[in-house]
This record gives structure tokens, sequence and C-alpha cells, in this order.
């Protein structure tokens, strides 16, 4: 019962929208969790209202499929993993475009047991088996072999659960750089060498926000008051009060412990996920045109995407830079 009251309270808390705001459904790609603090945090501090916004954020999860509602056109904004789905969305003809990256950095990383001749990110392609997702084996994997010498025999279905990684030590895992290494190191009892394929050119943004094209021409005002509140939301999550957030996430992931969530915001610090790269000069959110081309011919030369795509029709650089509320922090 307290605990009902607790919630009821939190609810209660919350900053009312101004009267007329704009009512605006955010889908998450997966359950709430602290790499999508910065939306949390616009939302309980009130800074989506201050906007203009009556924000809900919708997450995601096992069987939901936020893409096919912003594809038809049932919410306003979603947050993609990377850039490949917004390539794929172009191949489709889908008509969405990235708005904004809140992450610099993807956060996928490889795990591998230390002292088992695999310390360093050169020695991972010699691994007995790399546990890899469906998903990330016709993309990430791809590249991983291209640029870096991995065998597609060494790959084996990652169904997202750590036992064949920690039972083979001469193994290598998939994860994410604030997640599946607080795991190992709690069910394994030992810390895996953890290397973060952004620092080793897997250049694709991540947690970026995605929007249908009719609504960026249609309501462009909107989408820069979505995009500017919530990077506004992402530098106070990581340098302010974030615990009304935390309890936001809590709430809708009663799974999410306070251990969990302060090790992925440690994380995101220490490898500069959201605040790195183009976001230190042009502030939280950026993109540019050059790093989409990068990426775009990197992901061509190991066969993931095709040459002829058009791939400036994945993103719009009309809501991001270094103006406004989002500028780069000053220096201290």
């Amino acid at each position: 019962m307290r605990a009902a009251f607790l919630i009821i309270g939190l609810i209660a808390a919350l900053p009312a929208p101004a009267q007329g705001a704009d009512k605006v459904t955010f889908a998450t790609n997966w359950l709430a969790e602290p790499e999508h603090g910065g939306f949390y945090q616009a939302l309980a501090d009130g800074t989506y209202a201050r906007h203009g916004l009556d924000v809900t954020i919708q997450q995601g999860g096992p069987q939901a499929n936020g893409r096919l509602l912003l594809a038809a056109g049932r919410i306003q904004f979603y947050m993609g993993a990377n850039v490949l789905q917004a390539f794929d969305a172009v191949a489709q003809n889908v008509p969405t475009q990235i708005v904004a990256s809140a992450f610099q950095k993807d956060p996928i990383v490889l795990m591998s047991h230390p002292g088992q001749g695999l310390d360093r990110f050169t020695d991972l392609k010699n691994a007995s088996a790399v546990w890899v997702s469906r998903e990330n084996l016709v993309s990430v994997y791809q590249w991983l072999r291209k640029a870096h010498g991995f065998r597609e025999e060494k790959a084996r279905p990652y169904a997202f659960v750590p036992t064949p990684f920690l039972a083979d030590k001469t193994s290598v895992q998939q994860g994410y750089v604030t997640s599946e290494p607080f795991e190992i190191e709690r069910k394994g009892g030992f810390r895996p060498n953890v290397f973060l394929l952004a620092d080793h050119g897997y250049e694709s943004y991540s947690t970026t926000i995605e929007a249908r094209r009719d609504l960026i021409e249609k309501n462009p005002d909107l989408v820069r008051r979505f995009v500017e509140a919530s990077m506004i939301g992402w530098r106070t999550y990581l340098h302010g009060d974030n615990s009304a957030a935390n309890a936001l996430i809590k709430r809708e992931n009663p799974e999410m412990s306070d251990a969990q969530i302060a090790y992925s915001i440690g994380k995101m610090k220490e490898h500069g996920i959201v605040e790195s790269g183009d976001a230190l000069t042009l502030g939280i959110g950026a993109m540019t045109t050059a790093r989409f081309e990068r990426f775009f011919r990197t992901m061509v030369e190991a066969g993931v995407v095709k040459p002829d795509l058009d791939w400036r029709q994945a993103f719009t650089l009309d809501f991001v830079g270094a103006s406004g509320a989002n500028a780069p922090r000053p220096a201290k």
C-alpha cells in the first residue's frame, strides 16, 4: 500500500503541461532504463512542459514496435538504436528521418575474460566463439569481419543471457557498455575486458530521435522544441539532480536497481557516450553530414548497405547545432 501511495505521489508531483500544450508521444526502443534518462529527466523536471509540450513516454520492450507506430503516424517521435535502421527506412521508402542523436557513441561492446589471451581488441578475432545477436550478426559483425578480420564461423547466437559466455572462458560476447559488464560482474564474479566498438572505428550514432517527414515539414517548431527540451534533459540528467527521472524509470521498470542506474550513468560519463565528438563543440544531440557519409561508406565496404542508397535522406540537421539551450557546457 505504501508503494502505491508513493507512485501516486510521484505522478501528482509531475509538472502539469501548460494550457494548450502540444500532445506528443515518444516511443522508446526498450524498457525504461538510465540509457533513456535524459528524456525522463525532461518529463520529470518540467522541461517539456516549459517548451509547450505534453509528452507521453511510451516504453518499448520485447513485444513493442514503436518504429511501426511511427511509420503509421500513430506517434510523433521514436527512439532509434542506430543509423543502420534509418538507412533501412530509406531503402524501404519509409518516410522517417533522424532529427537528433542523444548518443555520440553507440554503446555496443565486446567483452572477454581476462587472462585468456583476449586482453587486447586485436586478440578478439581469435576467440573460440563470438556471442552476437541476430540483428548484429548481419550488421555490426559484418563490419568486424571486414575491418578487423573476424570470421563468420566464429559467430554464435546470443540469446541475451550470459551463461554461454561465462561457461566458455575463451569466448567473446556482445553487450552495452552501460549494462552487460555490470551483469557479468554480478553473476560471474569478475570484471570482464570491455571494448567499446565506437573507439575502434564503428561510427554509428545511437539513441536517435526519429520523426516522420510530414511532421518535420508541417510543424518544424514542434520538432525543434522536442529536440531542444530532450537535450536539455540529457544535460541535467548527467550533471544535475536526476532523482525524479530515476524514480520514473524505476516506476516504469521495477527491475531497474539503484546500483544499475548508478553504474550506467557512470559509464555514459566515463566513455563520453553523450558528450564527446561533435557534441563538445555543437551541443548534445549534434550530428554532421561528414560523419553520416563516413559511416555509410564503411557499411557499404562491409556489404551491409547498397552503394546506391540515398543516405542523405536518412537525416536532417535542421534541429541540431550550437545554437539554443543545448549548446556545449562552458569549460570549468
